[in-house]
């Protein structure tokens, strides 16, 4: 199948994948589940949480804006209201809500409100999008423990909100550290997404990404 075929194929999908998404399809049959996070580049954020043991999928994509079944380019212009984020599928028998929560602080600048590391704007902000009573409950005390560890001089600007309707990321965006991994590197590199992530948490920085 050439690749134009496939980008159309996986477009025709998007709404159902949506739909999917949003309604937790991916994760009832086997007693997996799914959590969602935005922490700037979805890429990025797919490669911290497939190194975690436990995650069984990630997909890039977009939430909490208020157009239905945007594209990236519609996204990053900074009109739909959405965050890039990634939709974590994963093993709760291995992995609990709360060990996400940890790898997802130590893989984002929390200290930073305005979008993350050299991606700047609306798009690009740090989040976390609780599905339930119990994982709002376990976001805010993931946050509150971080702002009383007297770690950090500024005040935590990540969010906890209500998870929305979770929007699949054009199938090139899938993997992406994967497919591309030179220009994946590239990126990160002059990005300085490592270097602050190293600067913030130190030895704690980024588990598990190379």
């Amino acid at each position: 199948m050439n690749e134009a075929r496939r980008v159309l194929l996986f477009t025709l999908a998007l709404p159902l994948l949506a739909i999917l998404a949003s309604a937790g399809a991916f994760a009832d049959d086997d007693d997996r589940a799914t959590a969602l996070f935005a922490g700037g580049c979805f890429w990025c954020v797919e490669k911290a949480f497939d190194q975690v043991d436990g995650v069984v999928a990630t997909t890039s994509g977009f939430t909490g804006g208020h157009v239905e079944y945007p594209s990236y380019e519609q996204v990053v212009a900074g009109d739909t209201g959405h965050y890039e984020s990634v939709l974590v599928e994963y093993d709760p028998a291995q992995v609990s809500y709360e060990e996400l929560l940890y790898a997802f602080w130590r893989n984002i600048d929390p200290l930073d409100g305005g979008g993350q590391f050299c991606d700047r704007g609306s798009p690009y902000r740090a989040a976390i999008f609780a599905g339930s009573e119990e994982e709002y409950r376990a976001a805010a005390a993931s946050k509150e423990e971080l702002a009383r560890s007297d770690r950090f001089d500024e005040p935590i600007a990540t969010e906890i909100l209500d998870r929305d309707t979770f929007y699949a990321a054009e199938e090139y965006h899938q993997n992406y550290y994967q497919k591309n991994p030179l220009r994946y590197r590239f990126y990160v590199t002059t990005c300085r997404r490592y270097a602050r992530l190293d600067q913030i948490w130190g030895d704690e920085a980024r588990p598990g990404v190379d």
